[in-house]
């Protein structure tokens, strides 16, 4: 035992030994770690129902990230007990394939927001950016107030899904073509959705901001907010395995 101790003191205090162990430890724990995905077709399992976000949905994702909404909601429930009984059946990898960054995370000041969708009406979320502490009185979240009466202006969508594309979201020809027209129908609770749901199933087509006569940044965002968690069939994903979505990168 004496003689080990004095091996590890004599590792401990040669800078340069130490250096290269820790080398060769680092290397084999990434080899381990890193080698099987070259052996594997895919680390993402698809599951049913998950498609590319509308037009609408990615303009909303894109407010998210820029507010800076991801430092405070990460969207990863883990298959943990008390997460799961929360906040829904746990996050699958599949489920964020199509997200440039994704969202998981471990920071979590408020609630995880994998599963929000559908959760709480429109105007609730209207309400809860405008004023967040008028709805939940405990709330640290800073309002957003601006985000109703600042107009949508996302440039050109159709080049936006051009950019996904390149990055192997599966937008068609089609959803390029009509990607800036899909921005403005989603949100119009009047208009004839057309072909827009057949290419997004479970697009969620109304006023979101109960403003018809303008397109707002919260349109955008509650569409996004709305989406989240609803497209995955849950239920007959029981037992999938978690994998980090970084696999798919």
């Amino acid at each position: 035992m004496s003689n080990i101790i004095t091996r590890h003191k004599k590792l401990e205090r040669n800078v340069t030994l130490l250096a290269v162990f820790a080398f060769v430890a680092v290397a084999i724990g990434g080899i381990v770690e890193i080698a099987p995905l070259f052996w594997i077709d895919n680390t993402v399992e698809k599951v049913e129902g998950m498609r590319p976000y509308t037009p609408l949905e990615q303009a909303g994702r894109n407010i998210y990230v820029r507010e800076g909404c991801y430092t405070c909601h990460s969207q990863m429930i883990r298959p943990f007990r008390d997460e799961v009984e929360r906040y829904g059946h746990y996050s699958l990898a599949a489920e964020s394939m199509y997200d440039h960054p994704f969202q998981w995370g471990s920071k979590r000041t408020g609630p995880d927001l994998a599963r929000v969708g559908n959760r709480y009406s429109d105007e609730w979320h209207v309400q809860h950016l405008t004023d967040p502490r008028s709805v939940v009185p405990e709330s640290v979240m800073p309002p957003y107030a601006f985000l109703a009466n600042t107009d949508l202006n996302t440039g050109d969508m159709a080049a936006h899904l051009k950019a996904l594309r390149r990055v192997g979201v599966p937008y068609s020809a089609t959803d390029i073509a009509k990607a800036n027209a899909d921005l403005v129908l989603q949100a119009d609770a009047d208009a004839d959705p057309g072909d827009l749901v057949a290419r997004y199933p479970k697009a969620q087509v109304r006023d979101f901001d109960g403003d018809p006569a303008r397109l707002t940044e919260m349109d955008a965002l509650v569409a996004y907010l709305q989406m989240l968690g609803t497209l995955v069939d849950t239920q007959s994903t029981a037992g999938q395995e978690v994998r980090s979505p970084g696999a798919a990168r």
